[in-house]
């Protein structure tokens, strides 16, 4: 994943093209608040692996960067931050993070929940949270657990995310999954069977991730065979 966006990144990372369903809305809704500005400062979303916070944390970038089109929307996911410190986190060096975001209208921190067992990177984050909410700029951020659950944050940033807006995503229910799942073939313009969906959930792993890299698999089958999408093209294309 990118440490720096590049924006717009992808039209389907955006509000509009998020599927909204019980287990999201909240969090969508949050999204959106921080987004169009106010009072509201900081959001913390949290949830499983693929339930679409990083979806959120772009459509929040992507809004800035609407308002903002010449101005560079840094990010950084905690699990690429090697890439980032290039496995040195000294703490004679600069601050790698307030580096990558210097003069950012807004701080995008993804899977804050893999931040490494470090002092120093604790303290840059600390400082940059800091000089974020002084300065009455938006921070958006994202993690596996609820801020209390966090690993290897001080208790003071813990209590900080606690001030701001705070909302749990979780999408592992079938029917947002069939939300999702239809709003993806939407997306393509091809039809989606209910039957087909149905398959899919029986015979794979219920992860959104391992869905749509199935669904994907199944719209490329489909589209070399110049056939529609059956249950019959599914298990071809999927060998399940």
């Amino acid at each position: 994943m990118q440490l720096v966006f590049d924006f717009p990144i992808n039209p389907r990372y955006s509000f509009d093209n998020f599927v909204i369903c019980d287990g999201n809305r909240l969090a969508h809704d949050f999204a959106r608040l921080l987004a169009a500005g106010g009072e509201q400062n900081l959001l913390y979303i949290h949830g499983p692996q693929g339930s679409g916070k990083t979806h959120l944390l772009m459509a929040i970038g992507q809004a800035f960067h609407d308002g903002r089109p010449d101005q560079p929307i840094p990010y950084v996911s905690f699990k690429e931050l090697d890439r980032l410190y290039q496995g040195e986190y000294r703490a004679e060096q600069a601050s790698r993070l307030a580096e990558r975001f210097e003069g950012a209208p807004l701080l995008l921190v993804d899977d804050i929940h893999l931040i490494p067992d470090n002092p120093h990177v604790r303290v840059e984050l600390w400082q940059l949270f800091n000089d974020f909410h002084t300065a009455g700029k938006k921070i958006a951020i994202t993690g596996l657990f609820p801020p209390r659950e966090l690993p290897h944050l001080d208790d003071h940033l813990i209590s900080r995310l606690l001030w701001g807006l705070v909302a749990p995503i979780d999408v592992s229910d079938d029917d947002s999954r069939r939300l999702i799942m239809k709003k993806l073939a939407a997306d393509r313009h091809i039809i989606l069977p209910a039957d087909v969906i149905d398959y899919l959930l029986l015979h794979l792993p219920r992860d959104l991730p391992a869905l749509v890299s199935a669904f994907e698999t199944v719209h490329r089958h489909a589209l070399a065979t110049k056939r529609k999408v059956t249950v019959k093209l599914a298990r071809e294309a999927l060998g399940v």
